[in-house]
């Protein structure tokens, strides 16, 4: 039997093929992402489970001139891979190679720039309201979001404003009842029951004066196809709900759809994973997430929540264990920073953890409902920092600049495991104010991080190393970076290393010791240098009259792209021996 998919280069060739010849594609399609994501890694599940999806949209509508949008873009695989960029799928996530996510400058096909759930009903609608503008009439418009992400409020504030609208715009739900992990609330039982024939009479969306249809089996391909064609027909706003099966094609994925997310390596033939070495650190949101438990116990105040991410924050051990008090509210930040809000108004003590790229979605409740009120949230802010491969909609990156000009609100960054757990023990003890600890993704330093638990004083910083002549002020785990790059100085006396931990509040008092000993004055953080923790250095040295020599190191004012962490800190200077260097070239 020739194989079918070396010849598609673009839909251009897809639409060429017979129908009958798509169930044979899609089997050499969900192979092709198999192999390739073993090796390679990445987002494997939700692309297996939109394969049929995948075709038959490309199939039936003319993309790039219909519009096509993949709400987050986990599923995208297959897109990527029918639309120009086969030959080169094997450097997903690669550094200088093609992103994991659908992005705008990178092919014609990806209509939409995304990385975060819920905005996909919006764009969509956007781009039909535009087209209709400008009299193309008969330009098609279609957004695929997942059962979580349409439960974001973001996505029902676009469902709402089409059903005002005659735009062309159709929306598909892919429902498989899991996003990363499984969907949670009460629009989830509602399309369980429509799944089981239940609700046929009182559609939700039918309600927002919408057309629906379905569900569907979103694995017959001939069925999808038949339905796209109709649909194609239908004028305003539409919604199909299909019904998928996430990792499907892979037994093990389909299995334990959590894992195999994003499983890593794996044998492709068996689907088993393949172990890396267990190292001997710990993840730093499994500190997060057993020491929540252990103060919890202590504590019967605290309460814990995340917005869809138990798993990636370990919040998921405090569910285990005492399932009353920690909640998974869903894609739903802003709902997760108010509803903390709520909860400490009435003595509670809420642990809020949201990954620091998704808590740009949350502005206004910080400020509003938070820090306004001087409630003390308890922000654990995972994945802070640059994170790797999933590039630039994922590096948590601006949280110390675009906290720091807010009133009312703690910033701290722990230099290591026992720093998180210490300071998550301090908080709980009893703060005036929200806090801010923010932490990053990946392993830990020490070994024996479960120590006994010692209050922090808010605000104060410490000195790591005595020196002479230049004095490095570093915030969070970068730390570790300065201090290898200060060993591997010829004269590493002629350095201090000073640990300020608080971005806010300044440590003012050791800043004046600081100005008043050392000539020149380096900050190094793993934040955007535009109003991070070097800006605030300078407003202090300016407030004061300090004319001090001061450099800032940083994330640059650019968007830095995919590449592992290691790779990527080399690219702007912050790895161990970029630092090394320049620290040489200062004394």
């Amino acid at each position: 039997m020739s194989k079918l998919l070396k010849h598609i280069h673009s839909p251009k060739e897809l639409r060429l093929l017979n129908q009958k010849d798509l169930r044979q594609l899609a089997q050499e399609l969900r192979n092709f992402i198999i192999n390739i994501v073993a090796t390679k890694e990445g987002h494997l599940g939700a692309s297996l489970g939109v394969v049929e999806l995948t075709i038959a949209l490309h199939y039936v509508f003319n993309t790039p001139e219909d519009q096509l949008i993949w709400d987050v873009g986990h599923q995208a695989y297959g897109h990527k891979i029918l639309t120009g960029r086969k030959e080169i799928f094997d450097t997903n996530r690669q550094i200088g190679g093609i992103s994991g996510f659908p992005k705008r400058d990178e092919s014609v096909f990806d209509a939409f720039g995304v990385g975060h759930a819920s905005t996909s009903i919006s764009a969509a609608l956007g781009m039909a309201i535009a087209s209709k503008l400008k009299g193309d009439l008969y330009k098609q418009h279609i957004a695929v979001i997942g059962d979580a992400s349409i439960a974001g409020g973001m996505a029902f504030e676009g469902l709402n404003h089409a059903g005002v609208t005659d735009a062309n715009l159709l929306v598909i739900l892919n429902d498989n009842a899991i996003g990363i992990d499984p969907s949670v609330g009460a629009l989830k039982q509602y399309l369980t029951n429509v799944k089981k024939g239940i609700h046929r009479k009182n559609n939700i969306i039918e309600a927002l004066n919408i057309d629906y249809s379905g569900p569907i089996d979103g694995h017959d391909i001939d069925k999808i196809i038949s339905e796209l064609k109709r649909l194609k027909t239908v004028k305003g706003p539409k919604f199909l709900h299909v019904i998928t099966t996430k990792g499907k094609g892979l037994k093990q994925a389909e299995e334990n759809q959590v894992t195999y997310h994003a499983p890593g390596k794996f044998d492709a033939s068996t689907g088993d994973i393949i172990l890396k070495s267990k190292s001997e650190f710990t993840k730093y949101q499994d500190v997060f997430g057993h020491t929540i438990v252990e103060l919890a116990k202590q504590n019967k105040n605290i309460v814990g929540i995340t917005p869809a991410m138990p798993t990636g924050s370990s919040l998921k051990y405090m569910m285990d264990d005492m399932p009353d008090r920690a909640f998974d509210v869903g894609i739903a930040e802003q709902h997760a920073v108010t509803l903390a809000a709520g909860m400490a108004t009435q003595g509670l003590i809420p642990f809020c953890n949201i990954y620091s790229t998704f808590l740009q979605r949350a502005y206004d409740q910080i400020i509003h409902d938070v820090a306004l009120q001087k409630l003390p949230v308890i922000f654990c802010l995972d994945r802070a920092g640059l994170v790797g491969e999933d590039g630039a909609t994922h590096h948590g990156v601006f949280d110390l600049s675009f906290l720091r000009c807010i009133p009312n609100l703690i910033i701290f960054a722990p230099r290591n495991e026992m720093e998180l757990r210490n300071m998550m023990y301090t908080a709980q003890l009893g703060l005036d104010l929200p806090i801010a600890i923010r932490y990053p993704r990946g392993t830990g330093v020490t070994v024996d991080w479960e120590q006994p638990f010692t209050n922090i004083e808010i605000g104060k910083g410490i000195q790591l190393k005595e020196g002479n002549k230049v004095a490095i002020l570093s915030i969070g785990t970068i730390a570790k970076n300065v201090t290898q790059a200060i060993a591997n100085y010829k004269q590493p006396e002629n350095i201090a290393h000073y640990d300020m931990r608080f971005v806010k509040p300044l440590d003012e008092a050791l800043l004046h010791t600081i100005f008043k000993t050392f000539e020149t004055i380096i900050t190094v953080e793993d934040n955007s240098i535009k109003g991070g923790f070097g800006s605030a250095v300078l407003e202090f040295a300016f407030e004061n009259h300090y004319k001090n020599n001061i450099k800032l190191l940083g994330i640059p004012d650019v968007f830095i792209e995919h590449g592992s962490v290691t790779e990527l800190q080399k690219s702007i200077g912050l790895d161990v021996e970029s630092l090394s260097t320049f620290f040489s070239g200062l004394i």
